[in-house]
């Protein structure tokens, strides 16, 4: 069995993935990376790739998204299926740099619950936004990473190179998964990445914002798994 690699997003813990886990534990041996050590994507991939299996399929979710585009660019041959959720391919926009900047000032001043206070509206579908249990979720999971991996994050964001001249490259069989009203980054840009890899697979999670793992989490496993095992 082909192990399983699965990469969180900004400010996520292994919790991403929670509900995925039991059903994907039985298709092979699953790993949850570690996004937190370096503040650059070439960085972040690199650590990702030295403690990953020799040959996996891959998932990630918003900037696991990002990060899965470069580990295509730095070992590709080593990637079998692909799974890019919730997320996109460009490089950051000058304000949403400045966006960032102003989020690693709040975490900077060891204020974490702010940064949610400030996410959470573009996080969940809207009529999640008074879910109790999700935003606590959100929380711990923000508090797992801590301020300083938050930072690290962030910058290695800012950074990022635009991955839409690699579409071509890609060769993997590509399952792209987003939510129907996700604000962070809307199904547009799925529409763009599903568009531009050959062969690829655009799914739509209804009502479902931009954590689609922890929103809907029976519809993304099926997709996940319907995928792995075709």
């Amino acid at each position: 069995m082909t192990p399983i690699l699965l990469v969180p997003g900004l400010g996520c813990s292994a919790r991403l993935y929670a509900l995925q886990l039991p059903a994907l534990w039985q298709l092979g041996p699953v790993t949850i990376a570690n996004h937190t050590t370096a503040n650059t994507m070439a960085g972040i991939g690199k650590a990702i790739l030295d403690q990953a299996p020799p040959r996996f399929h891959l998932i990630g979710l918003s900037m696991g998204g990002y990060i899965a585009f470069e580990l295509l660019r730095q070992q590709p041959g080593r990637i079998e299926k692909l799974a890019l959720l919730d997320t996109g391919s460009r490089a950051d926009l000058p304000e949403q740099s400045e966006r960032r900047r102003a989020l690693i000032g709040t975490a900077r001043e060891d204020r974490l619950a702010q940064v949610n206070d400030a996410l959470w509206p573009v996080l969940v579908y809207e009529s999640r936004l008074a879910d109790g249990a999700l935003r606590r979720t959100v929380d711990a999971m923000l508090t797992e990473v801590g301020a300083e991996a938050f930072i690290r994050q962030q910058e290695a964001l800012i950074g990022r190179p635009d991955s839409r001249p690699g579409f071509g490259a890609i060769r993997n069989p590509t399952l792209v998964i987003v939510g129907d009203g996700d604000r962070l980054t809307p199904p547009e840009l799925s529409a763009e990445i599903a568009g531009g890899i050959a062969g690829a697979r655009l799914e739509m999670v209804s009502q479902c914002g931009h954590l689609s793992t922890l929103e809907r989490p029976e519809a993304v496993t099926k997709l996940l798994v319907d995928w792995i095992s075709a």
